[in-house]
């Protein structure tokens, strides 16, 4: 995790809210500085232009979501079914608690210029490694029965990506009830019961 000064997320807060609240295209970089508070000459002492900003604050969010997936991983053994529903858990915290973190890395990294793309891309793929290896080992193990572990993995992201789309902070549904409804879904995935399922020989 990269490690920011006090003045530097100032900016991406800044920045955040304004990517949020207009878009990319349409925001300012002069707003932002505003914003922040500070003069235009000062954010561009920290980030060469809009671009170089709106890569810090994808980053940014990266950071957060592997910070709140490995935090919870942390609090787990290594068997793949308690692995499974913490990393549940860690990605139904990060998209109801950092809402903004969410909806940038759903909206905003189609506006990254081509080696931007690439840097975000590579720390991208390094946290979707974490998933990929619990469900290898589920399977490896004989605790996870998919025949389609990929298909699982990229359902289970899907799934818990779509959460920023409904989730209401007034409820019905707590964090926590989320999560645990969540995990169920995604074991039922990786552990298809005979009938109804991959192992439904009808």
């Amino acid at each position: 995790m990269r490690v920011l000064s006090p003045k530097q997320r100032i900016f991406i807060e800044a920045g955040r809210k304004e990517f949020v609240r207009n878009g990319y295209g349409s925001s300012s970089i002069r707003t932002i500085a505003q914003e922040a508070g500070v003069s235009l000459s000062a954010l561009y002492y920290h980030y060469k232009n809009k671009q170089d900003l709106l890569l810090a604050i994808l980053l940014d969010g990266v950071d957060t979501y592997d910070a709140v997936c490995d935090a919870e991983l942390a609090r787990v053994g290594d068997h793949p079914v308690e692995q499974i529903r913490a990393f549940v858990k860690g990605n139904v915290i990060f998209r109801t608690q950092f809402p903004e973190q969410g909806r940038m890395i759903a909206t905003e990294v189609r506006n990254l210029e081509p080696e931007g793309a690439r840097l975000y891309e590579e720390r991208r793929r390094a946290g979707r490694q974490r998933i990929r290896d619990i469900i290898d080992r589920g399977v490896a193990q004989g605790v996870f029965t998919t025949k389609y572990p990929d298909d699982c993995r990229r359902s289970i992201l899907a799934m818990v990506s779509a959460i920023a789309n409904w989730y209401d902070p007034a409820g019905p549904d707590t964090p926590d009830e989320i999560a645990e409804r969540y995990a169920d879904l995604s074991l039922a995935l990786l552990c298809p019961t005979v009938t109804g399922g991959e192992g439904d020989s009808r």
